[in-house]
């Protein structure tokens, strides 16, 4: 049995003599400085990404150029995914990784700590280049600003200033630190495992962390070889992507997507793994059908690496392969789909409590659902070549992405700052924060569905007056939720600096049903039987 009470969790800081002061930040190889300083990296990105989402939302506010040119505004786009997807997303769930895997599976470490220390100390140098990548075409001989949107397509990306070159050597500190983060995670969890904890004891958090990390290792390399490429084309001469000297820019498109699609499960499978911990919890019941939902999430790793192409129908491939590709992408819903009943029937008859991870567990159950439905739309290629590029697309990713990630490390937050900090935070302002943040999303992006089916495209600053009110709708509900995270900033501080002490197991009847954790659980009742919950010995 693992001790996973507040003070067992704190005790281990002496086992790893760090020097004090900064130098025990920067040379630290404690599992728990790193998880620390990977979520404080992410909280100030998130920041900087969301400040840049703000100012795209105030040009759009109103039809007409009001305070960006065409090129500013595509180099914030870029920057804006960019900062979210590699700067905030992957470094908080790395973070919860890194504190929370080695006492699931009772490590006393991961499995190498100074990988692990460099594997962080990469991020900051990247996150210095990506900001450089964005002012850079603003100064002397900087050439045009990175306007190519997030997927760096050529041919434009070839022309574009020197930003690019930036950005590309980005991509390759951002790829190196995951490869190595990844080879880490994967390493503790197969050889660091308690005695007697099997692979189907794992918690749903590390075996969610074991697929992303088999993911990275596939598809990280695969970007990398594509941007270095680009980069030969851009200043040695190459035609990869050329088609003048025999090349082709959709190879890119290829290359980039399978990269592209298999990360949108790498930022989605660490929330589902915070899922399976916070919904048992508060349901007060152990995790319904726990290795056919771990089976699923093995064939979601596996198909998401074989439909990519579903991003490129418009490219003109035969329609064999779209045949495929849409096949493919709608069995996708089915691994999908069985995740989610199964929250829904661990909650099911349950002795729920409404605790803010809780509310933001609901909340990515009821929400991502609709991600995956208007991903079935985009799946259907007669269907997608309509709304291809418009912003019913930008609709359906940012209902995948933030509630499908972003909540599901919100939920995370919620349920682990007691363990982290030996402090509970303010559940009434958790609850606030809920509720802004999810009204203030939904009214975001709730209306770009409309002015997508409309024909409103994406990525261009300006738009027809058709679309004005939906625009001012949209952008009043990204002020609003831009700002509900200043409440988080402070939720968090005030936290950190002492609020009221959490005892050992803030949660009462905290991880029940969880393989491998603290209970003992008699074999589950047959389904329809489930009229209390069962007895815990």
């Amino acid at each position: 049995m693992i001790d996973m009470s507040t003070e067992a969790i704190h005790a281990d800081h002496d086992h790893h003599h760090a020097p004090s002061g900064i130098g025990r930040w920067l040379f630290s190889t404690n599992h728990k400085d790193i998880g620390t300083m990977y979520l404080i990296f992410s909280l100030v990105m998130l920041f900087l990404g969301g400040a840049s989402a703000m100012m795209l939302r105030a040009e759009l506010f109103t039809p007409g150029l009001q305070i960006l040119d065409p090129d500013t505004y595509n180099n914030l786009l870029t920057n804006h995914a960019l900062i979210m997807v590699f700067g905030v997303v992957m470094p908080a769930a790395a973070g919860m990784a890194n504190w929370m895997i080695p006492m699931m599976i009772g490590a006393p470490d991961m499995a190498l700590p100074r990988l692990n220390n460099l594997s962080f100390w990469i991020l900051p140098f990247a996150a210095i280049m990506l900001i450089i990548s964005m002012i850079a075409p603003y100064f002397p001989g900087g050439g045009t600003p990175i306007n190519t949107g997030w997927t760096l397509y050529p041919p434009l990306s070839v022309q574009v200033g020197m930003g690019m070159d930036f950005a590309i050597f980005t991509v390759h500190l951002l790829g190196i630190s995951s490869i190595l983060a990844a080879i880490n995670i994967i390493t503790t969890i197969v050889n660091m495992r308690a005695p007697g904890m099997t692979y189907f004891k794992l918690p749903l958090f590390v075996w969610s962390w074991l697929l992303t990390a088999l993911l990275l290792i596939m598809i990280m390399p695969v970007l990398a070889g594509g941007v270095t490429m680009l980069l030969f084309d851009r200043h040695f001469g190459t035609a990869f992507f050329d088609a003048a000297g025999g090349g082709d820019p959709v190879l890119f498109q290829h290359l980039f997507w399978f990269f592209g699609h298999p990360e949108v499960y790498v930022l989605l499978l660490p929330s589902i793994g915070i899922l399976g911990m916070v919904v048992p919890t508060f349901s007060r019941k152990p995790l319904f059908a726990y290795k056919p939902l771990v089976y699923s999430m093995m064939m979601l790793t596996a198909l998401g690496m074989v439909v990519w192409a579903h991003h490129q129908y418009t490219v003109g491939m035969s329609e064999a392969v779209t045949t495929y590709f849409m096949i493919g992408t709608i069995l996708i819903s089915i691994p999908v789909g069985y995740m989610l009943f199964s929250f829904i029937f661990t909650m099911w008859r349950g002795a729920m409590t409404f605790e803010t991870p809780m509310l933001f567990a609901v909340a990515i159950v009821l929400m991502f659902s609709f991600a995956g439905v208007t991903g079935v739309m985009l799946a259907v290629v007669p269907a997608d070549l309509q709304y291809h590029d418009t912003y019913f697309v930008v609709a359906h990713f940012h209902y995948a992405l933030i509630p499908g990630s972003l909540f599901g490390i919100y939920a995370g937050v919620f349920y682990w700052l007691p363990k982290w900090t030996g402090h509970m935070y303010n559940e009434t302002h958790g609850k606030i924060f809920f509720w802004w943040t999810t009204i203030s999303f939904n009214l975001t992006f709730f209306v770009q569905h409309f002015s997508g089916l409309a024909g409103m495209p994406r990525r261009i600053v300006d738009y027809s007056p058709i679309f004005a009110e939906f625009n001012m709708i949209s952008s009043i509900g990204a002020f609003s939720f831009g700002a509900s995270h200043l409440l988080f900033l402070y939720i968090i501080i005030k936290t950190v600096k002492g609020g009221e002490k959490a005892s050992d197991k803030p949660w009462e009847g905290a991880q029940v049903g969880t393989p491998g954790l603290e209970w003992t659980l008699p074999s589950p009742p047959p389904f329809h039987s489930f009229t209390t919950p069962p007895a815990i010995k």
